[in-house]
């Protein structure tokens, strides 16, 4: 008897243990299906350079500010601005709006000092996680109260921008933009696509340095643009990413924005300091939508914000204080407006560094396109397979579109890059 209790609690102590097993088995599979997802095309490109043991290796994929040294920068209105902050305030949060002083001061650089909407109180704006949180907040505005709308793409464009509209499930379109031949604007073929698309589309832009191809219209091509859009009843969206970065000067960088104001169109713009004031770690931002009145001005942020909770509840404070203490000084503003400068200049000097060093090797090719792009990234026209022998034979990163980051260019690099290019190209 007690050989056979034994025996029962054995196969019960199995029988347990089998359904534990099977357990364990069932609650690993729940993630089976996971596939590895695909490398960011521009931070995969940090990570191989990072990688790679050369002493010689450039990397010039990095959409982050360097200076001569090919060091990060930390502007001194920054570190004034981060010693007056320094214990004098507490760690609250702050509302789902954000920092009211931060995002004021914020629209007066995109809208003017003196707009008349701000004045009348037209404007819906929050405090965003930099450029990217402000355009997903967008989409996702969009995708709620005109379900059955699309967004018109530049082709091309920064790769995240349609990774934000797809998984706000917002349908995608595309319009022509970049000119391969001439490394510049195919403006006829963006008005065709304009004029073409169904009345009342909206239609992202890049209000100046367009990324990744440093091509922007004109004025008089804005204002082509602003009336067309005004004939076909589209919504603009800006994103400014680099206002005051582009030409050292942000109320020249604006001046699409303030064409399609001047028409009257009732626009939104995406706004981030990331690049203008270096705060790229602190994600401070803003999204703002012009509206018709005060009143559905106050509507718009409410459902802005009614969006932001469930994504963050609140954005970050720091960032928000840096900015609004530089912007709200006239002396720090003054300081800031000199440095954002000094860095916009250094970008176009190295543009006129690298084509002069690529025209003095005696290359068959036009490098005009380097010098009169302008703003962070300069649009190479190298194939991906020119980029990748880069790579492999001299140790300089990019993306494989031919994307240069103008930022990762070094009195002391230029000439190896320059000498790199002319190699790899030389036989096009």
């Amino acid at each position: 008897v007690i050989m056979a209790m034994r025996i029962r609690n054995s196969a019960s102590r199995g029988t347990m243990m089998s359904r534990q097993i099977s357990g364990l088995r069932s609650m690993s599979s729940w993630w089976k299906n996971v596939e590895p997802a695909p490398k960011d095309p521009i931070l995969g490109v940090t990570e191989a350079f990072l990688a790679d043991p050369s002493p010689d290796k450039v990397n010039v994929g990095v959409g982050a500010y360097r200076d001569d040294n090919g060091k990060p920068v930390v502007l001194e209105c920054v570190r004034e601005a981060e010693r007056r902050i320094a214990g004098t305030s507490f760690m609250e949060y702050l509302p789902m709006g954000g920092s009211v002083k931060m995002v004021d001061e914020t629209l007066k650089l995109a809208y003017g000092d003196n707009s008349e909407f701000i004045k009348d109180k037209r404007i819906a704006a929050v405090q965003s996680l930099s450029g990217t949180g402000a355009c997903r907040l967008f989409a996702d505005f969009q995708k709620r109260f005109r379900p059955d709308s699309q967004i018109y793409i530049p082709v091309p464009t920064w790769s995240n921008h349609h990774n934000i509209w797809r998984d706000a499930q917002v349908t995608q379109k595309t319009y022509h933009y970049y000119h391969p031949e001439t490394k510049g604007l195919d403006f006829s073929g963006l008005m065709d696509d304009v004029k073409n698309a169904p009345e009342g589309s909206f239609f992202l832009l890049h209000a100046c340095a367009h990324n990744p191809t440093g091509v922007d219209p004109t004025e008089e091509q804005w204002r082509e643009i602003s009336q067309l859009f005004k004939a076909k009843n589209h919504f603009a969206f800006f994103d400014m990413a680099y206002q005051g970065f582009a030409s050292g000067d942000p109320a020249r960088d604006a001046k699409s924005i303030r064409i399609f104001l001047e028409d009257g169109h009732h626009i939104g713009i995406s706004q981030s300091y990331a690049k203008n004031m270096g705060l790229y770690g602190q994600r401070v931002g803003c999204l703002s939508v012009l509206c018709e009145d005060e009143k559905q001005a106050v509507t718009v942020k409410s459902q802005l914000q009614q969006l932001a909770r469930p994504m963050y509840s609140n954005p970050p404070l720091h960032g928000a204080q840096i900015v609004s203490t530089i912007l709200g000084d006239p002396a720090l503003k003054g300081l800031w407006l000199k440095e954002v400068k000094v860095m916009a200049d250094r970008i176009i000097g190295m543009r006129t560094a690298l084509r002069e060093s690529l025209e003095k090797l005696g290359s068959p090719l036009s490098w005009e396109h380097v010098t009169k792009q302008i703003g962070m990234f300069c649009y190479s026209g190298m194939t991906p397979e020119q980029v990748d022998r880069l790579t492999s034979e001299y140790h300089i990163y990019m993306t494989r579109n031919g994307r240069i980051s103008m930022a990762g260019v070094t009195t002391g690099n230029v000439g190896y890059l320059a000498n790199a290019i002319h190699e790899v190209t030389k036989s096009s």
